[in-house]
């Protein structure tokens, strides 16, 4: 269950576009957000010299999903030095690091396995982990205080924009909430989430587009198919994963190869529409 928490975000040269040092104001982690092109400038500050777990987002025009790597170092800062130099996708890198440096190299090492596994689990990005790493030994009273600094690690990187662990599967929503979409031969389930409007895995789409299909629809439907989120199947496309859609309407454009309005064209069990369920 979600609580209400307070979060404070620092901004150490002033710009809400530059570095952030986010940190949940009863919890021992903190995270410092760090655009790429900033890196200069956290080297002289200290935030980044500790033992942590990090995490490296980005995106390439041939991927359909955000992408981010994930690890672990005793010198953040020397790691994301390397990483500045041998890996060209990321934008913004996330460090997490303990408030009153009380990570280990063990602490680390289990957390870094911990969240390339759930990264990997909830397929929201996809990660540059080619290999999950090993489970290190910790004392099972150490693993509940990993676990729930863990928790605190999911809770920032949303946060600050990076809903690696967010859940967006069907069962995540109740199924009041589910809504429909239907084409001639074909029907699409989703839901108005934070991020978007996801289309939940098991949808179909029309295999052909209209004339007047815009490219936009056109590229983002090649997209995907080449990243296997929709195959062929039975003479039309079907989704094999669920996928967040920036719009209601992007995401009907998709499903029917045509534009469409996806506030009108999305309704519930009930008939209602989107835009009545939401906007009136």
């Amino acid at each position: 269950m979600n609580r209400p928490q307070t979060i404070q975000i620092f901004l150490p040269d002033g710009s809400p576009r530059s570095v952030k040092i986010a940190e949940i104001t009863n919890r021992v982690v903190k995270a410092i957000l760090v655009p790429r092109n900033k890196l200069e400038y956290i080297a002289s500050r200290n935030e980044l010299k500790n033992v942590g777990i990090y995490f490296l987002f980005g995106e390439l025009a041939e991927k359909a999903k955000p992408i981010a790597y994930i690890g672990e170092a005793e010198d953040c800062l020397e790691r994301l030095k390397q990483h500045n130099r041998t890996k060209e996708f990321w934008n913004y890198a996330v460090v997490m690091v303990s408030k009153i440096n009380a990570f280990t190299k063990s602490h680390a090492k289990y957390l870094e396995h911990i969240a390339v596994e759930e990264a990997k689990e909830s397929s929201t990005y996809l990660t540059e982990n080619l290999t999950s790493p090993s489970k290190p030994f910790v004392t099972e009273s150490m693993e509940a205080d990993l676990l729930d600094s863990f928790d605190t690690i999911k809770i920032l990187l949303s946060t600050l924009g990076f809903p690696i662990y967010e859940k967006i599967g069907k069962e995540q929503i109740d199924s009041k909430e589910l809504l429909f979409l239907n084409g001639r031969g074909i029907t699409a389930e989703g839901d108005l989430i934070d991020d978007g409007f996801v289309v939940f895995k098991g949808s179909q789409a029309k295999k052909e587009t209209t004339p007047s299909c815009h490219e936009y629809l056109i590229n983002l439907r090649q997209k995907l198919f080449k990243n296997e989120i929709i195959i062929e199947h039975n003479g039309n496309y079907q989704f094999v994963q669920d996928y967040v859609f920036g719009s209601p309407s992007t995401a009907g454009g998709v499903i029917l190869g045509r534009s469409t309005n996806g506030w009108n064209k999305w309704k519930d069990k009930n008939g209602r529409t989107l835009d009545e369920i939401k906007r009136q």
